[in-house]
């Protein structure tokens, strides 16, 4: 069932871009777009305008997540996957994307450069408590199940 998400378009940068969409019937995420025009060196990482401000309701978060075909081709990504626009925000969408590959990326306005995840958020009470149920993991973390 779809959610009712708010755009808004922030900014004077050019041109008015296309809202963001999803690319075929089973994308989960909405492709966001470059708003300006940058160029990423090797190692580089900058935060990318959308040109959008978004009003997400209550109770769902937006996810800001990577697109695979940049980080397979060019090495692009971003430092903070996923990022999350919450519910209260009403400020412009940016996306820090950092350029891991070898070469230099040129970013051009309107071109796609994340993937926007609209999902329902369960908020947590936490209890103090003495102590914790056991598991059969316990405490092992950080590759401790395996490799």
């Amino acid at each position: 069932m779809p959610v009712d998400v708010k755009v808004s378009r922030v900014g004077a940068r050019g041109e008015p871009l296309a809202l963001p969409s999803y690319q075929t019937a089973g994308a989960a995420g909405l492709d966001l777009r470059a708003d300006e025009a940058c160029r990423l060196a090797p190692g580089e990482r900058r935060l990318v305008p959308t040109g959008l401000a978004l009003e997400i309701p209550e109770g769902y978060e937006g996810q800001v997540r990577p697109r695979s075909g940049l980080a397979l081709r060019h090495g692009v990504g971003m430092v903070n996957a996923p990022g999350t626009i919450d519910s209260d925000y009403r400020g412009e969408v940016g996306v820090i994307l950092v350029n891991w590959g070898a070469e230099p990326f040129e970013i051009r306005r309107g071109e796609r450069i994340a993937q926007l995840v609209v999902a329902p958020v369960v908020r947590a009470e936490l209890r103090l408590a003495e102590g914790l149920s056991g598991s059969e993991r316990g405490g092992g973390g950080f590759g401790s199940t395996g490799r």
